[in-house]
This record gives C-alpha cells, sequence and structure tokens, in this order.
C-alpha cells in the first residue's frame, strides 16, 4: 500500500490540473466501486456533519492553532486554549482526524495536515460559514420543495427552496444583504473560490485588446466585480496602460472593496442602465449564472446599450459538458437552482441565451479542468 500512494502521489506531483484532477477523481472512483453496502450508506448518511463539525472547528479557531504550531497538540492543551471542555473537545477532534480534516498522531494528540491548512485560509472559512450557515438550510429544504412544486423547474428568483428555508420573500442576494454577517462570509468565500487554479487572464488575449485603443476610450469594466480582485489583475499586468479599468458593484459591496491606485470604483446596479459607454471590454465573472433566464437577459442588454462598435462583452462562467460533468461543477449548479432559480449552463444552453438578449458568441476559452471556466466572448450579433 506504501507503494501504492507512492506512485499516485509521485502522478500527481507530474501533472498539470486537468491531469492531476483526473487522478483524483479516478481513485475517488476506485474506492467507490470498493465499497460494501454499509460503506456507501456510513458515507453517504452522514455527509452534513463533515461542514458542521469544521464550522466548529473554525468557531473555535482549532486550524490556526494547529497549523501555527510546529509540534503535535494534546486535547488538554487546546482545550485550554479554546475554553472548550476536553471531554467534549476530544470527541471534536477525533471526528475530524477520522475525515481527514486533521491528522491524530497518538492518544489525545493531534496536529496539522494539508486539508487542516485549507481551513486556515479566511476565503475558505467565509465558505464553510456561507454554505452551513446561508446555504444549509436551503439544501435541507429542497426535498420537499420540490415535492410540493411537483417536481418542476425552478424558475422565480423568490419563490425556491431559500426562501422557503429562510421564510422571505426577497430574492436571495437582498436577503443576504439583510443578514451583514452572512453577507461577509459570502463576500470572503467568493475571494478565495478559484484559489490556486488558473485563471482567465491565462487564456484571453488582453494584451491585443489593449491595442489601439482612444486615449479616452475605457479599457475594462468589471461589473459585479465584488472587492476587485479581477480588476487588480488585470491592471497588475497592464501598469502603463493609461487607459481606465473600472470596478463596479453596489455601495454595500464596494464599502469593502480595494483601494488600487490604477483602478477606479464606480457605483452601478448592472440591472440599471450602464452609466460607463464605449470601453473596449464589459467584463462579468460569476454574474450571468446566479440570474434565471429573463433576469439574465436584462443584464446583457444593459450593456448592449452602452456598447461602441469595437467592444466586447466577456462572460466568465462555466460551460457545462453535455456529459461527463464534473462533481464539482454540478454541485454548484444545484446550489444555483435552490438559491437562485438559476444554472450552469451548457455551450448549447449559453447560445440560445445569448441570442435571445441579441449576441453572438465569438469564442469560448476554457481555463480549468473541473468546471470549465470559461470566457465566452460576445458581441451584437
Amino acid at each position: 500500500m506504501d507503494a501504492f500512494s507512492a506512485q499516485a502521489k509521485a502522478l500527481i506531483k507530474t501533472n498539470d490540473e486537468a491531469g492531476r484532477k483526473k487522478i483524483l477523481d479516478t481513485l475517488r472512483d476506485l474506492c467507490y466501486s470498493l465499497e460494501s453496502a454499509q460503506d456507501s450508506a456510513q458515507r453517504i448518511m452522514y455527509l452534513q456533519l463533515q461542514v458542521a463539525a469544521v464550522r466548529i472547528g473554525c468557531d473555535l479557531k482549532l486550524f490556526n492553532i494547529l497549523a501555527e504550531t510546529p509540534t503535535p497538540l494534546t486535547v488538554d492543551s487546546l482545550s485550554k486554549t479554546t475554553g472548550a471542555a476536553p471531554t467534549l473537545l476530544a470527541r471534536i477532534l477525533r471526528y475530524l482526524a477520522s475525515v481527514g480534516i486533521i491528522k491524530e498522531t497518538d492518544k489525545d494528540t493531534f496536529t496539522k495536515n494539508n486539508i487542516t491548512q485549507t481551513f486556515t485560509n479566511p476565503g475558505f472559512q467565509g465558505g464553510i460559514y456561507h454554505y452551513h450557515d446561508s446555504i444549509g438550510p436551503a439544501i435541507t429544504a429542497l426535498p420537499d420543495f420540490l415535492k410540493e412544486n411537483n417536481y418542476q423547474d425552478i424558475t422565480s428568483v423568490v419563490h425556491t427552496p431559500l426562501q422557503k428555508a429562510w421564510n422571505t420573500d426577497l430574492p436571495a442576494f437582498i436577503w443576504v444583504q439583510t443578514k451583514p454577517e452572512n453577507f461577509a462570509h459570502f463576500n470572503q468565500f467568493m475571494v478565495a473560490q478559484r484559489l490556486g487554479m488558473p485563471t482567465w487572464l491565462d487564456v484571453y488575449p488582453y494584451q491585443h485588446k489593449a491595442e489601439n485603443l482612444k486615449p479616452e476610450q475605457p479599457f475594462f469594466v468589471d461589473l459585479g466585480g465584488g472587492l476587485g480582485h479581477q480588476s487588480i489583475a488585470l491592471r497588475e499586468k497592464l501598469p502603463d496602460l493609461p487607459n481606465r479599468i473600472i470596478l463596479q458593484d453596489i455601495p454595500a459591496t464596494l464599502e469593502h472593496a480595494i483601494n488600487h491606485p490604477g483602478v477606479e470604483i464606480v457605483v452601478q446596479d448592472f440591472f440599471q442602465t450602464q452609466v460607463i459607454a464605449g470601453a473596449k471590454i464589459y467584463y462579468m465573472r460569476n454574474i450571468i449564472h446566479d440570474y434565471p433566464e429573463d433576469k439574465a437577459i436584462l443584464i446583457l442588454k444593459n450593456i448592449i446599450a452602452a456598447l461602441a462598435t469595437d467592444s466586447v462583452i466577456l462572460i466568465d462562467d462555466m460551460v457545462i459538458p453535455n456529459s461527463s460533468a464534473h462533481w464539482q461543477a454540478t454541485q454548484i449548479d444545484l446550489v444555483m437552482m435552490m438559491s437562485l432559480a438559476s444554472l450552469e449552463r451548457t455551450k448549447e444552453q449559453w447560445h440560445e441565451l445569448l441570442e435571445k438578449a441579441g449576441l453572438k458568441i465569438n469564442n469560448i476559452y476554457t481555463y480549468t479542468a473541473s468546471l470549465q471556466d470559461s470566457i465566452i466572448e460576445c458581441v451584437p450579433a
């Protein structure tokens, strides 16, 4: 078994992202194929417990404590640091070790591993809180919601499992802004959700788009750009470009935006008329996937009205394969459905949506293997 493990680790080290994911998925499928009925039932029935236990670990700062300490720590030591009762803490730590989140080195003694380190990242901690606190109740409500609605498609942003779970009539993005702590966790997670993965700048010819611009022409408008990470990344690739790079979002988000001398911040609700006209690029990262067809078309038409003859719209979203979609993509698709009445679209669905909005696709630049994150470049039809 040691030799098999060493060979798998060696293979992963010599492969790119696509190859690494393929090895991981092959090993996962092998494990599943060897399970007994009892193994499968035990694994699946208790899946919800993992997110809850990791959230407790984040609450107690267990992962940060273990990651910052070079030697293993005893339950008694961790109890004194966290204030948690020793017996309770020992049970939680044993569970976390048993599912691979931390490492048990001896009786009541624990240390970090690579997964522990992952959950010291504030963005991934934000993701745990977001999926446990905000999305978790919607997941729990999903089966009854679908049954009550005769298993029909979810098409209304104010009639999803999230509204049922939270007893609200507000769309998800309006509702979350009434919950400051939930909203903060969501924004934290948005920063880290693709951490360590290739980015759109690895595949899209932005240098070519920056050529022959008119002096007054804005270069890049980042709609719904959150804290500004994409705008900043682009500016740092083109530090000497005199044309404007503009971050747009709603005021509640822009309050937390990162200040950068090369990025201008402009308040913009993308459901309203676009205030920056004639830019070379209008970019949206993980925006259109948040909305059902009617809302998505409205967003796109507001941009179309602002386009110059040489402008392009870049949609940075997944393009789901027609078959054998990766589990990391399909789980996000179901979250889009149950919380936003939206979806992760296939290539055909993207063509259909954009055609209805009055656009055509010039090219699709795919930059991640598992999620099929892609830049969909489109222009008026």
